[in-house]
């Protein structure tokens, strides 16, 4: 249920309606729109009824009920706005979100050494890239494949940020790990196995971090945010949504079936930004530039592409991962998309290839 204040409410009136609505076993959270405020009344609202809570104050001009199962999650929460997602980092804040320009994300699926990591990062803040992805813990399928260097890593991103002052972009497989992670990530990565993990949903809802949320292999679209609404529910408001890709029937050309649909209908039920991977979404590199460019014309709010400084001998996802000299001319041909849908960067030129 949401209480939407009058334009120009006065503050100590909606501190005062949140205060009084605290009373009735309530827990009110302020949301600050462009024109108006809007309280979201969580807690037990069945029984509530939407003219008792009007009655409060002469400045809500109505009440409203949030049908969908995912509440904070909702489009409706925000009486339509969208979120943005600002992220710190050592070249300023980023922000991710619909109404700021496309936001790229690049680097190698895992982290090898030190050289590989700070060139890569290098060469991705050269073409335009404002974040650096790379796997410190890695969940691979077999249990005889790579899965990562660990918290030595996690060092190893830290000097690649220290080098290029991108902001960095790690996974958390397991909550043993979360405090470790969170000290060298910018964004904290829940990838695709993880996503019905619900305690880790949890624990990394209950600290401020901003969490990237890949979409399960099999997950429904519902599936996807309900899992987002377990990390909104324990207090982080800080979520942004990864399509990476998802099982279909054939996986005789592609790795997965990039579900680039989500972008319209996310829109529709979510306030949240979206990042869509190419990278995973087809698992072959010469299908990646398309499938990024095509989402950029679709209204993505970010991109996550792997980038590997010689993807015949990556330790993991080499044959998804491209060359920093595509990379460089894939920044160009996504310019003249971003640009045409006013969502590039100004301060962005990609390098010449």
């Amino acid at each position: 249920m949401i209480v939407v204040m009058k334009v120009g409410s006065p503050e100590a009136e909606i501190n005062r309606v949140s205060s009084e609505l605290t009373t009735w076993g309530l827990a009110p959270e302020k949301i600050v729109g462009k024109h108006k405020v809007v309280i979201g009344l969580v807690g037990d609202t069945v029984d509530l009824d939407p003219l008792q809570i009007q009655e409060v104050s002469p400045w809500i001009e109505q009440v409203l009920r949030v049908e969908q199962p995912f509440k904070r999650a909702s489009i409706e929460y925000r009486q339509g706005e969208p979120s943005e997602v600002g992220v710190p980092t050592p070249n300023g804040t980023v922000y991710i979100g619909q109404h700021h320009p496309l936001v790229v994300v690049a680097g190698p699926c895992s982290v090898e050494n030190e050289e590989m990591i700070v060139e890569t990062a290098r060469r991705v803040k050269a073409a335009g890239a404002q974040f650096l992805r790379g796997g410190a813990y890695k969940p691979r399928t077999s249990p005889y494949a790579f899965q990562g260097h660990g918290e030595s890593a996690l060092e190893l991103l830290a000097a690649a940020r220290a080098a290029t002052g991108l902001g960095i972009i790690t996974e958390l497989m397991d909550a043993a790990e979360l405090q470790i992670v969170a000290e060298f990530a910018d964004v904290i990565q829940i990838g695709a196995r993880n996503m019905h993990n619900f305690s880790l949903l949890k624990k990394v809802g209950a600290q401020d971090k901003p969490i990237l949320l890949k979409r399960g292999m099999a997950a429904t679209i519902e599936d996807w945010l309900m899992a987002a609404e377990y990390i909104l529910a324990a207090g982080n408001p800080n979520v942004i949504l990864c399509e990476r890709g998802i099982r279909t029937f054939d996986r005789q050309y592609a790795r997965n079936t990039l579900d680039l649909a989500v972008l319209p209908v996310l829109r529709s039920l979510t306030h949240l930004p979206i990042m869509i991977d190419p990278s995973h979404g087809t698992g072959r590199a010469e299908y990646v530039p398309a499938m990024a460019l095509a989402a950029i014309a679709g209204g993505a709010d970010s991109l996550m592409i792997e980038v590997h400084p010689n993807p015949a001998k990556a330790l993991s996802d080499g044959p998804q991962s491209l060359t920093p000299e595509r990379f460089d001319r894939l920044m160009q041909e996504m310019a003249v998309i971003g640009k045409a849908v006013n969502r590039w960067p100004q301060a962005v030129v990609g390098a010449i290839a």
